[in-house]
């Protein structure tokens, strides 16, 4: 069993998706959109519709080039063994395997309250459109009204602090 990093997080907020609740959650400041929610539009195991659109060679290629942009620690050379083996008839993927082989920080699975796999919002996106097309436009809309709401709120926060200094 693959040991899964423990990342401090802060409470969810959910996207409301034309009826389906996806969650989004902070880490370290970032937004992560949880794919398990997303991957029920297709299936209820949603695992396994995670790892189809995993084991996908522009889905690897994708993911490969952001962690190589956005990641620090990222491990090429297991990211090259992956690359190796995408396509051929015995190649299987998981975020799990991922995590582990490039020391992904922009998928992550999480256990416990808000349990699941997340994805960094583009990477989302992009596993949404895999999804449906329509669910892509509607998910990056609801993302776009969440970041609007929370950015009315510090400005909110932030002219309540001057108001009581003043």
């Amino acid at each position: 069993m693959i040991a899964e990093k423990v990342w401090p997080m802060k409470k969810s907020n959910e996207l409301d998706v034309r009826g389906m609740l996806v969650r989004v959650i902070k880490i370290g400041g970032d937004d992560y959109v949880c794919l398990t929610d997303m991957a029920k539009l297709k299936s209820e195991d949603a695992q396994q519709t995670i790892s189809n659109w995993m084991r996908n060679r522009m889905t690897l290629e994708y993911l490969g080039l952001w962690e190589e942009l956005y990641n620090p620690d990222f491990k090429p050379l297991g990211f090259e063994g992956f690359r190796k083996e995408v396509g051929l008839n015995h190649f299987t993927m998981s975020p799990s395997k991922w995590i582990e082989g490039v020391n992904a920080i922009g998928i992550v699975a999480q256990s416990g309250r808000y349990g699941g796999t997340y994805a960094r919002n583009d990477i989302a996106f992009k596993f949404a459109a895999w999804l449906s097309v329509e669910f892509e436009l509607y998910l990056v809309k609801e993302f776009q009204r969440l970041k609007a709401k929370e950015q009315r709120s510090r400005s909110e926060e932030r002219f309540s602090r001057n108001a009581e200094t003043d």
